[in-house]
């Protein structure tokens, strides 16, 4: 068996809410339950937004620094990526948290639709946050919410302008931008393997379209993404009892495929992301 496929957690994000499924962790101390019981089921990276008290998203550095400390006490080893997405908070404070340096952090590059909204990504910004990574050595997690980010990720990885090594993550399934629909997929991948031989790739599905991203993205040899950010359901009529029983899932689809879960070393070695001293 070669090839380990790596894992990623998403534990909160920035919509779901205990009304939608009291599994999803908001506090810091649930957070770092859920995220600690999911990282004993596989998970080696945490995708991680944090929340206030009444369940809105927040870009609050102070959560983050609380949230970053328990992680790296209970998960020691795991990579911790902070999310810098529009949903926490406008302009530069999408990235007030990054001086904290963990290890990764999320990066869109470009905007699209959402369900309800445009979701903002204007090139300054991008600019500035790309900045701000590469300044506190924090490797991005490229978000593509279209093929276009995907191009505009590999031309500002080639400037110099992203930090590390090129990761990028399909995002599918969100009402109004790209669709969960294999055909795209299998361009996506070959654009990247094409056209940036050596960065590595990751897709996540959204809603009722995770698993079949997730097998997806395993059989096809890259990396994938679960979580309670991304799907409250095990299925139509059941609610996913933890973010570890959506990892458990993604690992019976790597043993499908002949592919171990990548252990938080393996997934340091292969995003080339070192522990920090």
């Amino acid at each position: 068996m070669s090839n380990p496929c790596i894992l990623c957690v998403a534990i909160t994000g920035s919509l779901p809410t205990k009304a939608n499924n009291p599994a999803v962790p908001i506090t810091v101390s649930e957070q770092i339950e859920s995220t600690h019981e999911a990282f004993e089921a596989g998970a080696s990276i945490c995708h991680a937004h944090v929340r206030n008290d009444d369940q809105t998203p927040s870009s609050d550095p102070e959560k983050f620094a609380a949230l970053k400390e328990g992680l790296e006490k209970h998960c020691p080893g795991m990579i911790v990526q902070f999310s810098t997405g529009g949903r926490s908070g406008a302009g530069k404070t999408r990235g007030g948290m990054l001086p904290l340096q963990p290890d990764m952090a999320s990066l869109s590059v470009g905007s699209n639709n959402f369900p309800t909204r445009v979701y903002e990504n204007p090139p300054d910004l991008v600019d500035w946050l790309a900045g701000e990574m590469r300044t506190h050595h924090i490797t991005p997690e490229v978000e593509a919410f279209d093929l276009s980010h995907i191009l505009q990720a590999i031309r500002l990885h080639q400037e110099g302008t992203l930090y590390g090594k090129l990761y990028v993550q399909f995002v599918m399934g969100v009402k109004n931008a790209m669709p969960a629909d294999k055909e795209v997929f299998d361009l996506y991948v070959d654009l990247v393997q094409h056209r940036a031989p050596g960065a590595n790739w990751c897709a996540a599905g959204i809603g009722a379209n995770q698993l079949i991203v997730n097998e997806w993205a395993i059989a096809a040899g890259g990396h994938t993404r679960t979580g309670l950010e991304d799907n409250v359901r095990l299925d139509r009529q059941t609610l996913a009892p933890s973010n570890a029983a959506l990892i458990r899932r993604a690992a019976e689809l790597c043993e499908k495929y002949e592919r171990p879960v990548a252990t938080w070393q393996q997934a340091r070695d292969i995003l080339d992301v070192p522990l920090r001293g």
